[in-house]
């Protein structure tokens, strides 16, 4: 089955990314090894992430493309394998899986949006760093590790208390 995707080289995309087990937190018990993994694909396939989440069983980011490039397909599949070449094997694997070489960790597939405009960019930065308070893992985002938000507090692009209230 082909799936359409929106291919804009150089273009900005929204993405989740879902482990196959959602009972899981394999994404924040091997944090570093994710992070290696991005570092790595990125090292050979560059991107920039403009904004990122990471939950125990799933991730939303955004990534900008070098222009000319749209292959964005290919890194997550370089991601996927090497954190999962990392994971010891524990998984269940189905049979579908097992004979295409697959792990059991990550959902197949993955769900992009391609970003339309600074409203829309805005729109799904500021759903990646609420992300955490939504699923009710903290109570303001800022307490979250996982979370580029601690960036654009760094950068002064967000306050320490984006979206929270006041006492």
């Amino acid at each position: 089955m082909r799936y359409r995707r929106a291919f804009s080289p150089g273009g900005t995309f929204f993405f989740t990314l879902v482990l196959q087990d959602r009972n899981r937190t394999l994404l924040t018990e091997r944090i570093q090894q994710l992070r290696a993994s991005f570092a790595r694909v990125q090292t050979a396939h560059p991107f920039f992430i403009e904004a990122i989440v990471i939950l125990p069983d799933h991730l939303h980011c955004i990534w900008s493309l070098p222009e000319g490039d749209s292959n964005y397909s290919q890194r997550w599949n370089l991601i996927k394998g090497d954190f999962s070449r990392q994971v010891a094997q524990t998984e269940a694997i189905n049979t579908s899986r097992k004979s295409r070489r697959e792990r059991g960790i990550w959902q197949r597939r993955f769900w992009e949006h391609q970003i339309r405009n600074p409203d829309d960019h805005q729109a799904h930065c500021d759903y990646i760093h609420f992300n955490p308070v939504k699923h009710g893992y903290v109570a303001r985002p800022v307490d979250w590790p996982y979370s580029s938000i601690h960036r654009e507090i760094q950068r002064g692009t967000l306050d320490t208390d984006w979206c929270t209230s006041s006492p």
